[in-house]
């Protein structure tokens, strides 16, 4: 019996390329569900450690600014208006650093 290479599942990228657009977006609350999906996708999913790191910092960059948020008595009414413009920033060349990662891994194993 021979075992075919694990693919990385289409909900992975998809989520990957879903994080900036909704940060862009100033959807940046509701973007913690892709950025969830993501890592637990490539946690469970995907065997490529290089892939596994870019989708934890992805996660790690995310939830700086949501816990600072949380934190806040004082923050504002949303996310992506209490989110300082370098997280934005931080957020979306992590996600651009775990495509290129998810890319390089479908390349390989293809």
């Amino acid at each position: 019996m021979t075992r075919t290479p694990r693919r990385v599942p289409p909900s992975v990228t998809a989520s990957a390329w879903a994080v900036p657009v909704m940060v862009v977006g100033q959807f940046a609350l509701v973007a913690g569900v892709p950025v969830l999906i993501a890592l637990v996708g490539t946690l469970r999913r995907v065997p490529d450690p290089a892939v596994r790191r870019a989708a934890t910092l992805v996660a790690v960059t995310f939830a700086v600014p949501l816990t600072a948020w949380l934190a806040r008595p004082d923050g504002a009414p949303s996310l992506s208006k209490d989110m300082h413009p370098g997280f934005l920033a931080l957020i979306v060349a992590a996600s651009a650093v775990l495509l290129m990662t998810l890319h390089r891994a479908r390349r390989t194993t293809a």
